[in-house]
């Protein structure tokens, strides 16, 4: 994953399990900082309540960035038949 790719606040999720920290491979989190131009980032991952449980340095390699796009209103759902 390129450096400049991962921008601070970007939701992203670890790619990797990291048991020290009991984070699993999934959880959800916000980039809060980024270290070394980049070659480094702090994660912050929080309950549904918003309070912080974890904040931890990670690589760009141990997270991939989360995108969400809204649908457009003018594409209408298909019905899928088997």
């Amino acid at each position: 994953m390129a450096k400049n790719t991962i921008k601070l606040l970007d939701v992203v999720a670890l790619t990797v399990d990291i048991p020290e920290y009991n984070l699993w491979r999934g959880q959800v989190g916000t980039v809060v900082e980024l270290l070394a131009d980049g070659a480094a980032l702090e994660v912050e991952f929080s309950d549904r309540n918003g309070r912080t449980y974890e904040s931890v340095g990670l690589h760009p390699e141990q997270i991939m960035v989360l995108y969400f796009e809204p649908p457009s209103p003018d594409i209408k759902p298909e019905m899928v038949t088997a």
